[in-house]
Order: C-alpha cells, then structure tokens, then sequence
C-alpha cells in the first residue's frame, strides 16, 4: 500500500498559498453579495410610492367607483393604474390617475358590467414597478 509520504513525492504537496488565496476569493465574493442583497433590499424595500385598495362601488353597468390609499414617501405626487374586472376576471375598464397622499376616490368607466376593481399600484418618477 501506498503512504501518504509516497504520494507526496510523487505528485507533490498542495501549497497554503493556494488554499488561502481560494478562501480569500470566497470570502471576498461572498461580502459582496451580501452587500448587493443588503442594497437591493434596503432600495427596494422603501419605494416612494406605494398603494392599496380600500373599497370600490359598482355604480352601475358602466362605472365603479374606487377608493384607493395612496403613501407617497419623499414626492408630492405619483401615477396611479386602477381596473374594473368583470364576472369572468377579464379587464372591463383601466383608468390612470395623478395620486397624491391619502384616500383617492375615483371613477371608472367600463365597457360592460363589473364586479370588482383593482389597484395594480402606484409608481413615482424614477420607479419602474407598479407598487
């Protein structure tokens, strides 16, 4: 059987320098990831324009009226995406409005009957996600 000393002069040793370069590299990609998801979530978690449905009304088989809260953090104002959903879930009305902060009440025109409505969000200048 072969000895580790055998095998050591035969093939040589692994140097320290590359086991500690390696650990060195790790280490160092893995402070810069958990850098990034700090950034992303610090970034992400605070937008500066966020919303949420309080109620609606259908008016009738061409309105609905909608409550929206609107929390604007740093802006004076932001746009706003409401829709008007039918029995089926299909789209029936859109309407894109200037929300400030606080409860929006608005009106949707539809094409046909709604049952709901939903706030797909609000976005400031310089947010690309509807929130």
């Amino acid at each position: 059987m072969t000895t580790q000393a055998e095998l050591d002069a035969r093939y040589g040793t692994p140097s320290p320098v590359r086991r500690w370069a390696a650990v060195g590299l790790s280490a160092t990609i893995a402070v810069a990831f958990l850098g990034w998801v700090a950034w992303a979530a610090f970034f992400h978690g605070n937008p500066a324009a966020e919303s949420r449905l309080v109620g609606y009304d259908v008016v009738d088989d061409h309105a609905v009226d909608v409550r929206v809260q609107v929390d604007l953090t740093d802006v004076d104002e932001a746009e706003c995406l409401v829709r008007a959903l039918s029995r089926d879930k299909s789209v029936v009305g859109e309407l894109v409005f200037t929300g400030s902060d606080g409860v929006q009440e608005v009106t949707v025109r539809t094409e046909r009957a709604a049952t709901s409505a939903d706030v797909v969000g609000c976005r400031a200048e310089g947010q690309k996600r509807w929130r």
